[in-house]
């Protein structure tokens, strides 16, 4: 019966990743365009930082140099609320990602979701180095970024390409039938890519932020 158990879920595994990895052969143009919108994104957070007037600048620095402080002196009281507005935030860009894909003017929110991302990590990143130096800065900004982000942008990139691989379908006028397949394996790819988007928000609370706080009082 184990061993029923074992072959039925090593099938449904390779079945999985079969999906996912001709997903990506059939889509390498698209993912290479919404990398580069993601790369666009980043270029843009970093340079609205490094031209910002000394007033958004003192609120930049203020708001960094608050949260550290909270998270010194709080550390772990807040885990939960944190967890939950990540996974709240990160199930809400899912779930547009998905219904943009079924409209026909959803190929422009996809992009503008990957270039507003990028933005956003770009910004965060160039805010932690602006106010804090190179050094500390690039530190604190890893420790609080890098692990989550491993695991979140490529299912990002994903689910983008997967929604751009839908509304070409139904712009294309395919048949019915056609369309149908595509939104089940839409839907099936964003289903598995939300499964690694909620580790990701656990990683962010449960390691990230504890590399952080410990970064941060390193120093």
């Amino acid at each position: 019966m184990k061993k029923i158990r074992r072959r039925h879920r090593y099938k449904k595994e390779n079945r999985i990743k079969k999906i996912l990895i001709t997903h990506i052969e059939n889509n390498l143009k698209d993912y290479i365009i919404i990398a580069i919108l993601f790369i666009i994104g980043i270029i843009c957070g970093i340079f609205f930082i490094n031209n910002v007037n000394n007033n958004q600048y003192s609120e930049i620095e203020q708001y960094i140099n608050n949260s550290i402080e909270v998270l010194k002196n709080e550390g772990d009281i807040n885990v939960l609320p944190n967890l939950f507005s990540s996974l709240k935030n990160n199930i809400i860009l899912v779930i547009l990602l998905w219904l943009f894909g079924m409209i026909l003017i959803g190929g422009v929110f996809v992009y503008s979701i990957v270039i507003a991302r990028g933005f956003l990590l770009g910004y965060t990143i160039s805010s932690f180095i602006t106010v804090l130096g190179i050094g500390k800065g690039s530190l604190l900004a890893l420790s609080a970024l890098f692990l989550q982000n491993v695991i979140f942008i490529p299912c990002l990139f994903t689910i983008a390409v997967s929604a751009k691989t839908l509304y070409k379908s139904i712009m294309n006028g395919r048949e019915k039938s056609r369309i149908k397949v595509d939104i089940i394996r839409h839907t099936l790819i964003t289903g598995i890519m939300s499964i690694f988007i909620i580790v990701s928000s656990l990683v962010e609370i449960y390691v990230s932020r504890q590399l952080f706080i410990f970064s941060i009082n390193w120093f």
